[in-house]
C-alpha cells in the first residue's frame, strides 16, 4: 500500500486507514507467545494497584521470543539478551530504556534484534493506565506500538495508545473488537479526529475504529520527542474507553501528584463509547499492557518507499545508524483502579 499522508487522510475512504495493512496479523502478536468532555467518567477514586517502576519494570514483563507475526525484519529477544545487549534497561537516572540494535552492521534482508514484552498481569473494566514517557521510536522502517490487548483475539479486544511508523507525525489510536461496536455518528467532543468507525472485525476487515491526532506533532514520533515526551492516558469503564494527551508543560498537576481526576483532563484524543453503540464489557476482557518494536513488515515496509525515505526498507534495517532513535525512553508506567 502507499503511505497515509496527513494530507490524503481526508479523501481517502474510512476503510483504508484505521489499522492499515498491519492489523490482521499484529492481532496474533500477544496470543502467539481546555473542554471537559460530556462524557463523564463514572464517579470515585483511582487507587494506585501497579508502579512499574524503574527497580521493577522489566521483571513485571515477560519477552516475547517468537518469530514476528507482521513480517517485520526483526528477531524479538528474550530478557537476559535483552539486558545483556541494551535493548531493555535502566539508565542511571531511572529511565527505563527498550530499543533496537543499533550496533550490528548487516546485510540486507537479515532481522534486526528488538523487543516485544507483554506485562505478566492482566487488567479489567475500570482500569487507568498512565504513561509517562521522555522518547519514543521514529525513523525511516520503524513501527513502534503501545498497546494493551486480550487472549483470544478479537474477541478481549484491544487498544492501541501509541502507533505509527516511519517517519509519521501524527498518532493513531485503534480500538478493536470480535462482536459489533462502533463510533456513533454523534460523539461527544475529541481532540482526534476519526478515520474509521467500525470498530469490530468482519469478514477479515480488521481495520477497527480509530483516531488521528494529526492537528499537532508533539503527538509521535520526532515532534513528541523534541518536546520531551509527555503522557499517555487512557481508561475504560463500562460506559466507555477513553484516551488522553498531554505534552511534558501540560501534564495536570494530579496526574504529578498520583491522584488522578480524569474528569479534570479536559477533552480526551479519543473516545470510544459505550451503551447502544458497543458494549464495552462484552468485547473487552482481562488486557495485558505490550510495549513492541518491529521493522518494515505488513505496515512499514508497505509504507516505505512512499514515504520519503531512501532505499529500501531492507537497506535501512541493515545500516545500525538509523536506529539510534528507535527507542522507547520511559518515565514511569502506572496503573490505577476505580474505587
Amino acid at each position: 500500500m502507499q503511505i497515509i499522508t496527513t494530507a490524503l487522510l481526508a479523501t481517502l475512504p474510512l476503510t483504508a486507514l484505521a489499522g492499515l495493512p498491519h492489523v490482521g496479523s499484529l492481532r496474533r502478536r500477544h496470543f502467539d507467545h481546555a473542554r471537559k468532555s460530556t462524557l463523564a467518567t463514572r464517579a470515585g477514586t483511582f487507587k494506585l494497584v501497579d508502579d512499574y517502576n524503574n527497580s521493577t519494570f522489566l521483571d513485571m514483563f515477560d519477552f516475547f521470543t517468537d518469530s514476528d507475526p507482521t513480517h517485520g525484519r526483526v528477531t524479538f529477544v528474550g530478557k537476559e539478551e535483552a539486558k545483556s545487549s541494551k535493548l531493555a534497561f535502566v539508565q542511571d537516572d531511572g529511565t527505563i530504556v527498550l530499543g533496537v540494535d543499533d550496533q550490528t552492521v548487516l546485510q540486507a534482508g537479515q532481522n534486526r534484534k528488538s523487543i516485544h514484552i507483554n506485562s505478566k498481569k492482566k487488567y479489567d473494566s475500570g482500569s487507568l493506565f498512565i504513561a509517562d514517557m521522555y522518547s519514543m521510536p521514529h525513523g525511516c522502517g520503524t513501527w513502534p506500538a503501545y498497546w494493551t490487548v486480550g487472549d483470544d483475539w478479537p474477541n478481549n479486544g484491544e487498544i492501541d495508545i501509541v502507533e505509527g511508523v516511519n517517519e509519521y507525525t501524527f498518532n493513531q489510536i485503534t480500538a478493536h473488537t470480535g462482536s459489533a461496536c462502533q463510533i456513533p455518528s454523534t460523539l461527544a467532543s475529541t481532540v482526534g479526529r476519526v478515520v474509521g468507525k467500525q470498530c469490530q472485525t468482519i469478514d477479515g476487515n480488521n481495520a477497527g475504529c480509530a483516531f488521528v491526532t494529526d492537528h499537532d506533532n508533539s503527538t509521535y514520533g520526532h515532534g513528541f520527542n523534541m518536546n520531551g515526551g509527555g503522557v499517555y492516558a487512557h481508561i475504560w469503564d463500562e460506559d466507555a474507553i477513553k484516551v488522553w494527551f498531554f505534552t511534558r508543560q501540560a501534564i495536570p498537576d494530579d496526574i504529578n501528584k498520583g491522584v488522578p481526576n480524569p474528569d479534570s483532563w479536559g477533552t480526551p484524543s479519543a473516545v470510544f463509547p459505550g451503551g447502544d453503540s458497543c458494549n464495552i464489557a462484552e468485547n473487552f476482557k482481562q488486557h495485558n499492557i505490550v510495549f513492541d518494536i518491529t521493522l518494515c513488515g505488513d505496515w512499514a515496509g508497505a509504507a516505505y518507499a512512499s514515504s520519503g525515505c531512501p532505499g529500501t526498507c531492507d537497506q535501512a534495517v541493515a545500516d545500525p545508524t538509523n536506529f539510534k532513535v528507535a527507542k522507547f525512553k520511559i518515565k514511569s508506567l502506572k496503573v490505577y483502579q476505580q474505587s
